[in-house]
């Protein structure tokens, strides 16, 4: 089975949605999470999760046109989103050993994307 354009952008895509689900599942941890109370009134956590449900129904519609040993490896991407989004939305700084590490990925990725 050949893989498809559309499912390897069905998965980016739901990288990319994923991706935000760790962003906002550190701002919910900043709150109190140890009572029934905070933790239905904590949309950062709700939302968080929300988030990689709708990545992994992506993920999972890309598999029906696509091959798994094709479409997996993108989902290393959600590496680099969040490096990304971390910097945006929560104030961290990268260093070297990131950059290379996520410029690693993006080739890795590539080769893949190349070889199918």
């Amino acid at each position: 089975m050949a893989t498809s354009l559309f499912s390897v952008f069905l998965v980016v895509l739901g990288t990319l949605i994923g991706a935000f689900g760790p962003i906002l599942l550190k701002k919910a941890s900043a709150k109190d999470l140890f009572s029934i109370r905070s933790l239905v009134r904590n949309y950062h956590l709700f939302a968080g999760a929300s988030l990689y449900v709708v990545g992994t129904i992506l993920f999972i519609l890309a598999l029906r046109d696509g091959e798994l040993s094709v479409l997996y490896p993108f989902v290393s991407l959600t590496y680099v989103w969040v490096s990304f989004l971390s910097i945006k939305f929560l104030g961290e700084r990268m260093n070297w050993q990131k950059w290379a590490g996520i410029a690693l990925i993006i080739i890795g990725v590539s080769f893949i994307g190349l070889g199918s």
